[in-house]
């Protein structure tokens, strides 16, 4: 079964994903609620300060978003395993791929349970996919399986981006695309120290030196950073020697599946593709 967002208010959302439907706060959902207070209540799980579960969820399960299937489990300060939000950035990507004939090498940095990297290796693409986190590894190549892209050209690293595009720089090795989703605070796999205002122009300055002469396109995500889309884009043109007007920016955001249909805003982004 496919994901949705049912409802939101209250600084909570209710989503399905699968077969379970989820009852999780998001600060950002500050209206009030289109469902009554008994379909609420019907959420088989409900995240506090922990999750607090109405029915059999199992440890893991399937959810089909987009075109891809996730593994879906109960973790730690709310979260899923998946973003869902991000299918907006994934038909992107393949949008950018969508060349006959042609091979491409891409970079996914942070790159988490592995959207974006299903989403280039669908495509046809060489995927290089980088995270500090083990787990977040092992649950990417899970869901490749999934997706039956395992004996896709995808390279799994488990390092430090800065230190991982540091090392490429000084290899020469360059790429067609690149994706970033860089968190506002998190350590490398060797306890390396990440800040978002500290670290992303240097990170971006880096990469600049990676990029093919034909790359295809820039893809930077933000969740809880702080900065507008407009800043990302301006921080994209300045470090690329890009024409803003050609720097696309915005809000990545679920819309309710109910007849009112809000939208949740859940992040932002600065992309840009060459035509």
């Amino acid at each position: 079964m496919t994901y949705k967002l049912i409802d939101s208010g209250e600084q909570r959302k209710l989503e399905q994903y699968g077969n379970f439907v989820l009852d999780r706060p998001d600060p950002q959902a500050i209206w009030t609620k289109g469902l009554r207070a008994s379909e609420w209540g019907n959420a088989d799980a409900r995240f506090e300060k922990s999750w607090k579960t109405n029915s059999q969820i199992p440890d893991k399960w399937i959810a089909e978003i987009g075109n891809y299937n996730f593994e879906i489990s109960l973790k730690n300060f709310k979260h899923t395993g998946v973003f869902p939000e991000h299918l907006e950035n994934w038909a992107f990507i393949e949008n950018c791929l969508k060349i006959v004939n042609s091979k491409f090498k891409i970079l996914n940095l942070f790159g988490y349970t592995g959207g974006a990297t299903l989403a280039a290796a669908k495509s046809g693409a060489e995927v290089v996919h980088v995270d500090a986190s083990k787990p977040a590894i092992l649950a990417a190549k899970q869901n490749a399986k999934l997706n039956n892209l395992e004996d896709a050209k995808i390279r799994w690293i488990e390092d430090d981006a800065k230190k991982f595009v540091e090392r490429e720089v000084r290899r020469g090795i360059k790429y067609d695309g690149i994706i970033m989703d860089p968190p506002v605070f998190g350590r490398g796999a060797k306890g390396e120290i990440w800040k978002i205002e500290e670290n992303l122009l240097p990170l971006l300055q880096s990469i600049k030196k990676i990029l093919s002469d034909n790359y295809k396109f820039i893809l930077l995500n933000g969740y809880a950073s702080g900065y507008t889309p407009l800043a990302y884009g301006q921080l994209l043109a300045s470090v690329f020697d890009l024409d803003l007007e050609g720097v696309e920016s915005g809000e990545l955001c679920i819309t309710e599946s109910s007849k009112r249909a809000f939208s949740l805003p859940a992040g932002i982004f600065a992309r840009y593709s060459r035509k």
